[in-house]
């Protein structure tokens, strides 16, 4: 049996708690949070216990964590988990400094643990499809990867004043996507962005729409575009264009009924938030932390994955800033 910890009881904890107890062979056995009740609440609900981060790195029963808490706390408990042993599943971001990111990449190195970041993404099955597709050559080479990412409405600004700016707290997986995607680096990224769904973001010193450009090594194209408002639901998408046709990742919707009457052909919205739009994503990638953490193979998203998205994340900003393209080394 796996005892396993998890920090963070809100609403990604509650999911990744969920997926912990559902891994044969695992057992929750603490939850740590600032806010009390919540722990309690999440530790009666798996018939785990409320812990201390002391506590549970001293734990030698413990073999793993899972780092579900606010962004402030990642980089922290990854260097403290790694020096007590303990594999690790952190969310995304690493944290909000690359250099401080790069230290943790570091130290798991050193101290030579399993170690895996939150790119759900990977996970889903029709982003995946078209990976394993794509790597199938059924559209030959791929040249251009176009990427829609578009939430629903905007967090709270308390969250958006914490967040480290769109770029680091939203774009980050489509950084993980354009690199996963097209198996390559970026040599260059331009980005802009504006506030066009709500002016009061731009007070807590950032946007809410963004588009941005980024060149790979070989000289392929992305483009990524973001709002923090879609009406009409969670929108999630990409297509690349090869040189032999074109693979599409379209949305998911509750439904696949289509009504078509005299006056219009209709279809359900998007699934509206990405909880649920990545419901089987969280799942699939918590049993790949406790397989790859068994067998000893490499996880699929590393935390050197999580810097390189940091490193994208950070570029933009500085394009945007700066009103200039921005040069990588590749």
């Amino acid at each position: 049996m796996i005892d396993v910890a998890i920090f963070g009881a809100g609403r990604i904890g509650k999911i990744h708690a969920a997926n912990i107890a559902a891994q044969a062979g695992v057992r929750l056995k603490y939850v740590c949070d600032v806010h009390a009740e919540s722990a309690a609440e999440l530790a009666q609900r798996h018939g785990a216990q409320v812990g201390r981060v002391e506590q549970v790195l001293d734990d030698s029963s413990v073999a793993a964590v899972v780092i579900a808490s606010s962004t402030d706390t990642h980089a922290d408990l990854i260097l403290r988990a790694a020096a007590a042993g303990k594999a690790i599943f952190c969310e995304k971001p690493v944290d909000l400094d690359l250099q401080r990111a790069q230290a943790c990449a570091e130290a798991v190195r050193a101290a030579g643990v399993t170690c895996m970041i939150g790119f759900q993404r990977r996970f889903d099955p029709t982003f995946e499809s078209l990976s394993r597709r794509l790597e199938a050559g059924e559209i030959g080479d791929p040249e251009m990867l176009l990427v829609t990412s578009r939430d629903p409405g905007a967090p709270p600004l308390s969250y958006i004043a914490s967040s480290g700016g769109i770029f680091k707290d939203m774009l980050i997986h489509d950084f993980d996507i354009f690199r996963w995607i097209l198996a390559d680096e970026a040599v260059s990224v331009f980005a802009t962005g504006s506030c066009l769904t709500d002016p009061a973001i731009a007070t807590a010193g950032d946007v809410d729409s963004t588009a941005v450009t980024l060149t790979t090594r070989s000289g392929r194209l992305c483009q990524i575009n973001t709002s923090r408002r879609a009406a009409y639901g969670y929108d999630q998408r990409f297509e690349v264009l090869g040189s032999k046709g074109m693979l599409q990742a379209g949305n998911h919707r509750p439904t696949e009924v289509v009504a078509a009457t005299a006056s219009q052909v209709g279809s359900d919205l998007p699934e509206h938030f990405f909880l649920e739009r990545y419901r089987a994503a969280y799942a699939r990638e918590m049993a790949h932390f406790f397989q790859a953490m068994q067998s000893g193979a490499p996880v699929r998203t590393s935390i050197e994955d999580g810097v390189k998205a940091l490193q994208l994340a950070e570029a933009a900003a500085t394009s945007w800033r700066e009103r200039r393209i921005v040069s990588l080394s590749a």
